[in-house]
């Protein structure tokens, strides 16, 4: 695969140097071309010792003897040349002012005008100040360009260049090296589905200030959002209680209880030919929560009574032909208990992972587990959640089509050593 590496004026742009070594890892070819501002942050010699080729930076490149030139002005024409044989393009990181270029046609250095001209897919990665991610502004230009097929790997949370902490952190290379290979490896098999996930952890409230709830960040249903947007499907997205950007271009919900979660799923069901119930929902609620913050005392006795069984639900309302897919978050005897809840659900697949370690499941960027169907079990080594998210849809649209075969699952590209412990031996 070769791939174009465009390399804009951000602090990210050292993360754009293990990008392009990541890349090179996997196989790829990569063409580095960087923006004037991107100089000032990283030297081109640092990316062409990285990527083993000469690094672009301007439109007026000197003419090489083994380059078709324009015979008139003695220069290449790069940003034509470049794109004809490159399967994809990817920017990292993209500022915001790049997007807005991008946005708006404008093709006033190398990087716009190879955008300008490239037939090629592009994946953009943006890293900019939070503030600058949340305007109006950005937020419509990333509408435009995903209205384009531009995919957008979205940025995370944390501590910015700024001092600030919030969202516009450039996603990690691994993360952006998962994107580009789940594009490049697939086209649009998800083109006409419109898949429905549930994401996050559900709470359910004590008092004005204290609720019950678990540790779900969302991250895994967040990706199986990123991911079947890249594979051309339509995503409603329900979330629950999560502090992570939300994939552009999807049918976004917020949520906070099993109730409001319920609710929304049944109203959205009948829009959706796939459901993918990955949030984690309280099984408990308070039977009679206070309206105030309660008072500290000695002891406090809560009254319980279950929520609804909103999957039971889903497979009970659904239209015919909607696959069904649910998660069983497990600590002990997984494949025990993914199997006693694909026999009572009456689902068509389940994916039940092991959430008892810190490296997997909750709160982390990796996981592991099993996916089951009816008559078949595959079983997925510890990768990201991104490459988890992507088998995954690889599955059920493998049942879609009536073509999945056990144990024809390729494992996920990640050393035995580790290998999740309940799947290893």
């Amino acid at each position: 695969m070769k791939i174009l590496l465009g390399v804009c004026g951000g602090i990210a742009a050292y993360k754009s140097a293990e990008l392009t070594r990541e890349l090179r890892r996997r196989g790829a070819t990569v063409q580095v071309i960087m923006t004037a501002n991107a100089e000032r942050f990283v030297t081109p010699l640092t990316f062409a010792a990285l990527s083993g080729q000469q690094v672009m930076t301007s439109l007026w490149q000197p003419v090489n003897s083994d380059v078709a030139t324009d015979e008139a002005h003695g220069f290449d024409i790069e940003h034509i040349r470049v794109t004809q044989d490159a399967d994809l393009l990817v920017i990292a990181p993209a500022t915001a002012n790049f997007i807005a270029t991008m946005a708006h046609g404008f093709s006033d250095d190398l990087l716009s005008s190879v955008c300008l001209a490239a037939k090629m897919p592009i994946i953009i990665a943006p890293a900019m100040n939070s503030n600058m991610w949340s305007h109006p502004a950005t937020q419509s230009n990333l509408v435009t360009l995903r209205q384009r097929n531009v995919h957008i790997v979205a940025p995370g949370s944390g501590e910015l260049a700024c001092g600030m902490v919030g969202d516009g952190r450039m996603a990690e290379p691994m993360q952006i090296a998962d994107h580009v290979f789940e594009l490049g490896q697939r086209t649009s098999d998800l083109a006409g589905e419109t898949i429905l996930i549930t994401a996050g952890g559900t709470r359910e409230p004590i008092d004005a200030v204290r609720y019950v709830g678990n540790r779900s960040s969302g991250k895994m249903g967040f990706a199986l959002a990123e991911s079947a947007l890249a594979r051309g499907a339509k995503v409603i997205l329900i979330s629950a209680s999560t502090a992570i950007p939300v994939p552009v271009g999807c049918d976004h919900l917020r949520v906070t209880t099993a109730s409001e979660l319920e609710q929304q799923v049944l109203t959205q069901l009948d829009r959706a030919s796939m459901v993918i119930m990955a949030a984690a929902v309280s099984d408990y609620r308070v039977v009679s929560p206070a309206t105030r913050k309660l008072k500290k005392q000695a002891s406090l006795t809560l009254e319980l009574t279950q929520t609804p069984d909103i999957l039971r639900q889903v497979v009970q309302a659904r239209a015919a032909g909607t696959l069904v897919v649910g998660f069983a978050a497990e600590t002990e005897n997984i494949l025990e208990e993914g199997r006693r809840k694909l026999r009572e659900k009456g689902v068509d697949m389940i994916v039940a992972n092991d959430v008892s370690g810190s490296d997997t499941g909750f709160e982390s960027d990796d996981n592991a587990g099993v996916i089951l169907w009816e008559g078949g079990e595959v079983r997925l080594h510890r990768a990201s959640k991104r490459s988890m998210a992507g088998r995954i849809l690889d599955h059920l649209h493998g049942v879609r089509k009536e073509s999945v075969t056990p144990g024809t699952d390729v494992p996920l590209a990640r050393s035995p050593s580790s290998l999740d412990p309940i799947f290893s031996g």
